[in-house]
């Protein structure tokens, strides 16, 4: 499961980290929610490119996207046979840049304790993600993504059951469909070393609060 996450590194190396020729300015995010614009990096006219879109996938055979459930993640199992995800997983991959995500634990008093999961050793990950183009009856276009989700790995597995699927800096040109076949092999869970965890301020809890302070340790 991934809900909420952040992004805060610097544009310019966001973009020399995934490789693509756009220079965006943004501004760094601590706590991005769902229905928002996200970062994505996916593949246009055969080259690595820069985007915005809507965190909420809307398969093109939805018709009012007031009334389509939120698509946030996509499960790895069974997303090449299911149709709202079965085109996208072949044909429109992207990867979604992060520097960390959330995840929750009940707490005795049954509030909600939020994690923040970062990479051990790098400043920056790669979320796995499938996009689509919908347009509405009005004939406005939403570019719209999901994160790809698989079962936890062990540490992960303490916190919740899934995770995000997290595509390797070397991978990127497989999982994008630029090296031909076999991304499927990717959606997999990350080594049990490749994050690191720890408990932070249930402030994060409201999608409004987007401040630093949300991934410090919480006292």
């Amino acid at each position: 499961m991934c809900g909420r996450y952040a992004l805060t590194l610097p544009p310019e190396a966001v973009r020399a980290y995934f490789g693509y020729p756009e220079q965006p300015n943004f501004p760094p995010r601590y706590n991005i929610a769902p229905t928002q614009p996200i970062a994505v990096v996916h593949l246009w006219d055969g080259a690595r490119r820069f985007t915005l879109m809507r965190w909420g996938f809307l398969p093109g055979f939805v018709k009012d996207m007031k009334t389509f459930p939120l698509l946030i993640n996509a499960r790895s199992e069974g997303i090449a046979d299911k149709p709202a995800f079965r085109v996208a997983c072949r044909e429109r991959r992207c990867l979604i840049p992060a520097t960390g995500f959330y995840e929750w634990t009940v707490a005795p008093d049954k509030g909600r304790d939020p994690w923040f999961m970062q990479p051990a050793h790098a400043p920056i990950m790669a979320l796995a993600g499938v996009w689509q183009d919908w347009t509405s009856p009005e004939g406005l276009r939403h570019s719209t993504v999901a994160v790809v989700t698989c079962a936890a790995n062990k540490p992960m597995s303490a916190l919740h059951h899934r995770m995000p699927v997290i595509i390797e800096r070397g991978d990127f040109g497989l999982w994008l469909g630029e090296q031909g076949t076999g991304a499927a092999t990717l959606m997999r869970p990350a080594p049990d070393d490749f994050l690191s965890f720890r408990r932070v301020s249930r402030k994060v809890n409201g999608a409004r609060h987007d401040s630093a302070d949300l991934i410090e340790p919480f006292a």
